[in-house]
């Protein structure tokens, strides 16, 4: 609990034990006949404003400064206004000799209006808390090596990239960059979302906001401090708030209408039925009841709050949302449409076939050594599944477009159809999808390796879950049209484009985006290096793996940090409680506080008129945050 809730709750509790004194006193020797003759109830009056003013001095304060600014109709104005009238009204009663009392009511009604203002701003601020614990990333320092000196406790943004930096067990990692000595596990959990720990060794790359868990390493620094990914997250996340949803929206233009129409309603109700019954002391009392039950808090301050949990939520499970907005729309889409490698399939190459099968070994050793100086991913799949010594001592010619011929002992050409074609040697044409390299000795051809890109395990599942929705979903890729049909037909796409271009995938969107229906949301799901023209055309860009990829967080609205494609599911799952929750507030607040607003105009609460109106307002307002708060849960499955 901060300083601020403490030093109010003191103030409320002091203030509520000298009203429950005082009341007990007023009851057993009723103040009002204490002092003789007519104005014996100046005591009660003076004992019980003097509570009023020490419990309710700084909604007075707010009502006048907003006042001043022209921000007439506010809840601490409707509240001011209501208590006010009461002690009023409790005057206006005892001058005229009749029945004093409305003291206790008005002063009691400001005290237990604090009281419920405490609770909303303990949950609000609980809340907060666990959002802003989830995203507790920043580091504080880090450890840098300068001129092979080591200098501790230095502030983060003042590390240069290509720094040697070093963290120890327990510390943050302060800056994005490589291991270059040392060997530890580390937990990623407030970025990812990931209970289980990464292991990191000398070459891996590394994520600032990662807490090294086990042993001492040495991080080369890649990223200054304001480009690293900590950085781009906490203003991401910081951000969020400002971009607003259309419920948001709505319930701020409905409070400017609202409460100018209560407030006319609440001056009517006590008007015209005092002209007609000529009994005005009633008709008032039920017309400040009327306005305090009318304050729109449970909308205001819950419907943000539950977006704003929601957000959270959605980051307690790896995904990265830049605004409600994105939470309201994602609930909605129903077009999907996805990049290929990287996003439904791993993005790394590996052999799949090697033909003949009685020659695999000789094929792969000869396509080794002409691919061991290629850093191309299919050169590596290949090195990689020869895992053996790559003879060095040839001369690697690349030939552009054709593949590549290594010369030495012998001369090996390694390539596609037109290399094959071009050295005239007969080959036989490859069975299967994917990509194929042709092997050759001398001219002589001894075989081809069929190489894939894998299809991630959860790509499948999650197609199937979004078909189940009734969801369109479309593959993008520049991809020829045989693996373009495979990989659509594997894991059940809709629909899929081969053969594209870049500014051919733009094109696609478009079309798609012109030919949608009003109320139809497309999203487009990219590994956000290449996509960010596409990410940022959608109606919602979402990036997969984005973390550590400025494109992905620039361009994108909403961040899969644990590059499973299967969280797609779990945003949906998100936005659609969140949602939800909204739903209930807003019907469950309007429709309580309609039904006390007519019941207390047609006076069937009579004297605990005031009591109830707090519950209306108040009590509605408390339930409303807490069932917000419901929000920041994590998705289990």
């Amino acid at each position: 609990m901060s300083k601020k809730l403490k030093k109010r709750l003191i103030r409320i509790l002091i203030a509520l034990t000298a009203f429950i004194v005082l009341f007990v006193l007023d009851k057993i020797l009723v103040l009002a006949t204490v002092i003789p003759g007519q104005y014996g109830w100046l005591l009660a009056f003076a004992l019980y404003l003097s509570i009023y003013l020490y419990i309710g001095y700084d909604i007075l304060y707010k009502a006048a400064r907003n006042i001043a600014h022209g921000q007439l109709l506010d809840e601490n104005f409707l509240m001011c206004i209501a208590t006010i009238g009461a002690f009023a009204l409790a005057i206006f009663r005892a001058l005229n000799n009749m029945e004093v009392e409305g003291f206790d009511e008005a002063c009691a009604v400001l005290l237990f209006y604090q009281v419920g203002e405490w609770f909303q701003a303990y949950a609000v601020g609980k809340s907060r808390k666990d959002i802003s614990s989830l995203m507790d990333i920043r580091p504080d320092y880090a450890n840098v090596y300068k001129d092979g000196v080591l200098e501790e406790m230095v502030d983060p943004s003042e590390v240069n990239v290509d720094d040697v930096i070093l963290v120890k067990p327990g510390e943050k990692v302060p800056l994005d960059g490589v291991v270059v000595k040392g060997m530890t596990t580390l937990d990623t959990k407030a970025l990812t979302g990931e209970a289980i720990p990464l292991e990191v060794g000398e070459g891996a790359n590394v994520i600032s906001g990662s807490v090294n868990m086990s042993s001492t390493i040495e991080i080369k620094v890649k990223k200054a401090f304001y480009d690293s990914t900590v950085s781009k997250i906490l203003d991401l996340v910081e951000n969020a708030s400002s971009q607003k949803s259309r419920a948001e929206n709505f319930i701020t233009k409905f409070s400017k209408y609202y409460t100018p129409i209560v407030v006319i309603s609440a001056f009517l109700l006590a008007l015209i039925p005092s002209i007609i019954t000529k009994n005005p002391a009633i008709w008032i009392y039920r017309a400040l009841t009327f306005l305090v039950v009318s304050c729109p808090c449970a909308l205001v301050i819950s419907i943000p709050l539950t977006f704003f949990a929601g957000i959270g939520g959605a980051s307690k499970n790896g995904i990265l949302v830049k605004g409600s907005n994105y939470l309201e729309m994602y609930n909605k889409a129903n077009i999907f449409v996805f990049d290929k490698t990287g996003t439904l399939t791993k993005g790394n190459f590996v052999v799949t076939k090697v033909f003949p099968e009685d020659k695999k070994d000789e094929i792969l050793h000869y396509a080794a050594i002409a691919e061991s100086g290629s850093n191309h991913p299919i050169a590596k799949s290949i090195v990689a599944c020869y895992g053996k010594k790559i003879d060095t001592d040839y001369v690697i010619e690349d030939v552009q477009g054709f593949g590549i011929i290594a010369k030495g002992e012998s001369t090996i050409i390694c390539g596609n159809e037109k290399l094959m074609k071009k050295r005239n040697i007969e080959y036989v044409q490859a069975d299967g999808v994917g990509t194929c390299v042709y092997v050759a000795k001398d001219d002589e051809y001894l075989g081809y390796i069929l190489i894939s890109d894998e299809i991630k395990k959860e790509s499948k599942i999650t197609i199937s879950e979004l078909n189940k929705l009734n969801a369109k979903t479309i593959m993008l890729t520049g991809d020829n049209e045989t693996i373009a049909k495979s990989v659509a037909s594997e894991i059940g796409l809709t629909q899929y484009k081969a053969s594209l271009l870049p500014q051919n995938k733009v094109e696609e969107v478009e079309a798609l985006l012109n030919n949608k229906k009003k109320d139809d949301v497309l999203c487009f799901v990219g590994d956000g290096i290449n996509d960010a023209p596409v990410l940022m055309r959608s109606d919602i860009g979402i990036a997969m793996g984005g973390v550590g990829s400025d494109a992905a967080i620039e361009a994108s609205d909403i961040v899969l940090m644990k590059d499973n494609i299967s969280d797609l599911i779990k945003a949906k799952k998100v936005c659609k409680r969140t949602m939800r929750i909204v739903h209930e507030n807003i019907y469950f607040a309007l429709g309580v506080k309609a039904l006390i607003l007519i019941l207390t105009a047609l006076g069937v609460f009579g004297s605990i008129g005031m009591w109830m109106a707090i519950f209306g307002d108040v009590g509605v307002a408390f339930i409303a945050i807490i069932n917000a708060m419901r929000a920041n849960k994590k998705i289990n499955n």
